[in-house]
């Protein structure tokens, strides 16, 4: 077996490419594919991501083409745009000490853009389906001349309906050589596309492995439905989350259980398919910054993205097949570091649990849902702690004057004690207060869910736009703007089902400004207000007269009166 990228007789430029980029030895998909398709065969490949898939089919690839022909070569079809971008970085990455010429084609970005590019000339097209569709049709981009196909994350495409796309792409591509398949699963979809445009293909399936599950600690917790959101609350409030992506079965889903977690203090953001383009490359790098902590996500949005060091993945809705479950809680537990996949499971999900273990050959524990009495118990350690670390780092000559002071009026240290402890627990920080205010109210299931406002210790807390006034002639006295931010009024409102992380991903992604300079949000039934530092109203103002919409309809922000 190859264990050396030598051993493949690549070229030199790419061999050192390889080595700069820290690739130790090949993947067992990269063992596997990369000498099948160097020896011109069509193949099939099922891996997860994180597997090096990608590098097993773009060495060979640019292996087998001839930079500057002045035509395209080789065509990858992927089904998000972020896949694009993604592997057209790859292909850059390893391709750059060579004239190769790569460029991405997909919806989102201007047509003019694109078809500037075509013009210059190019070796290789990474492509969604329906913008390359479109260039088709405007005769602005030829296939007649590519020799090697792609189609990365198959079964992916299939799924969000691209069967006929690709069928119809493929009538363009008359002379095609080579096609590879790469998928995460293999459904009967994605077999009876093989069988039809494949010739004699070599399939390669790379199960995971139990040494990479190890690094995962796997749980799963029963739960009624109507009990998930706390019980997430509670795992999320045990658990030492720094970066988490949660699954969810629907765009909607994703969108509610996001705006949930960040009125409830958390900063979540969703990633969906109703994103513009320019939201969800916001999202997905405030992530990648640890600018948010937890992404909401569908299987279809967040396949194929480049997310590391994540560390949690949160099955919140249970996904039906047992590929995906690997697949999913692959993108923890990589490069040696310990992950832990986290799994809410119903009553009727329960034979699904027993399909995932059989196929992985694991067994995953399942735990009691954390207690309050837990919870308390681990907020009073993390607090006991404070209190040792600030006693060994000293200077506390002020504080010990006013101990002093109390024991000289014949008070009790541990009476001056206690008091103390209860008062910086209700002042000494009063967002992670709230924070736990509100969870404990999710946690108690307290049906109606109180509203915070940002206090003068606090970062902004937004305020939940189900207790808004329902009052219009109310408003402005309901909205009271903070020092140094100014109210501003939105033209949407509940009517067309805005909420709180609508408003916040929405100018932050389409402007380009952090989530700090959006303080309180009170949504009514046709408008919204909401309150934006005064260093960026105006350029928020400048840039929201109607240039973007949300939920179909332009978005226009003006001083509230």
């Amino acid at each position: 077996m190859t264990f050396n990228f030598n051993d493949f007789d690549l070229d030199g430029e790419y061999l050192q490419a390889v080595e700069q980029l820290g690739f130790k030895e090949p993947t067992p998909i990269q063992q596997s594919a990369i000498p099948l398709l160097l020896d011109g065969q069509d193949v099939i490949g099922q891996a997860q991501t994180g597997t090096g898939k990608t590098a097993a089919f773009v060495l060979p690839l640019l292996q087998q083409i001839q930079a500057g022909r002045g035509f395209i070569q080789a065509l990858i079809l992927a089904p998000t745009r972020e896949l694009t971008i993604q592997i057209a970085k790859e292909i850059e990455r390893i391709a750059k000490f060579s004239p190769v010429r790569v460029i991405t084609v997909y919806g989102g970005q201007s047509y003019d853009v694109q078809i500037r590019e075509l013009k210059k000339g190019t070796d290789i097209v990474v492509a969604t389906t329906g913008r390359l569709i479109d260039l088709i049709h405007k005769k602005v981009i030829k296939l007649d001349r590519v020799q090697f196909l792609v189609l990365d994350e198959a079964d992916e495409m299939l799924e969000m309906g691209f069967v006929e796309d690709i069928e119809e792409i493929l009538k363009h591509l008359p002379n095609v050589e080579q096609k590879a398949l790469f998928s995460a699963t293999m459904p009967k979809a994605v077999r009876a596309l093989a069988d039809k445009y494949m010739v004699n293909p070599q399939e390669i399936m790379i199960n995971p492995s139990n040494a990479t599950l190890n690094e995962i600690d796997q749980r799963c917790y029963f739960v009624r439905n109507e009990k998930k959101y706390a019980a997430l609350l509670k795992v999320l409030e045990m658990d030492e989350v720094q970066s988490a992506l949660i699954f969810v079965r629907t765009k909607q889903r994703a969108q509610d259980l996001a705006d949930d977690l960040f009125t409830d203090g958390y900063s979540a953001r969703a990633m969906h398919g109703d994103l513009s383009q320019k939201q969800r490359e916001t999202t997905l790098m405030s992530f990648r910054k640890r600018q948010i902590t937890l992404m909401v996500a569908t299987d279809v949005a967040a396949r194929g993205l480049d997310i590391k060091n994540v560390s949690h993945v949160f099955n919140y809705d249970m996904p039906a097949d047992p590929e995906d479950y690997i697949h999913r809680i692959g993108r923890t537990g990589r490069a040696g570091r310990k992950g832990c996949a986290v799994t809410f499971f119903t009553k009727k999900e329960g034979r699904t649990l027993n399909r995932i273990e059989s196929y992985s050959h694991q067994k995953i524990q399942e735990f009691a849902i954390p207690s309050q009495t837990e919870i308390q118990a681990k907020r009073d350690a993390a607090f006991l702690q404070k209190l040792i670390d600030q006693m060994k780092r000293g200077d506390m000559k002020h504080e010990q004057i006013l101990v002093e002071q109390l024991m000289e009026m014949d008070h009790e240290a541990m009476d001056i004690a206690a008091a103390a402890i209860r008062l910086a627990h209700s002042h000494g920080s009063p967002t992670s207060e709230v924070k736990h205010q509100k969870r404990n109210n999710q946690i108690q299931d307290d049906v109606s869910r109180p509203s915070y406002t940002k206090s003068k210790f606090s970062e902004p807390v937004r305020i939940n736009s189900r207790a808004a006034h329902k009052t219009p002639s109310r408003d402005y006295h309901v909205h009271e703007q903070e020092n140094g931010m100014v109210c501003v009024k939105m033209n949407l409102g509940k009517k067309q089902g805005i909420r709180p992380g609508d408003v916040v991903g929405t100018i932050t992604g389409e402007i380009g400004v952090s989530g700090k300079t959006i303080g309180k949000i009170h949504i009514f039934n046709d408008h919204t207000l909401l309150d934006i530092s005064e260093n960026h109203v105006q350029k928020i103002l400048k840039n929201s007269n109607g240039q973007y919409k949300l939920r179909g309809v332009p978005v226009r922000l003006t001083k509230a009166n």
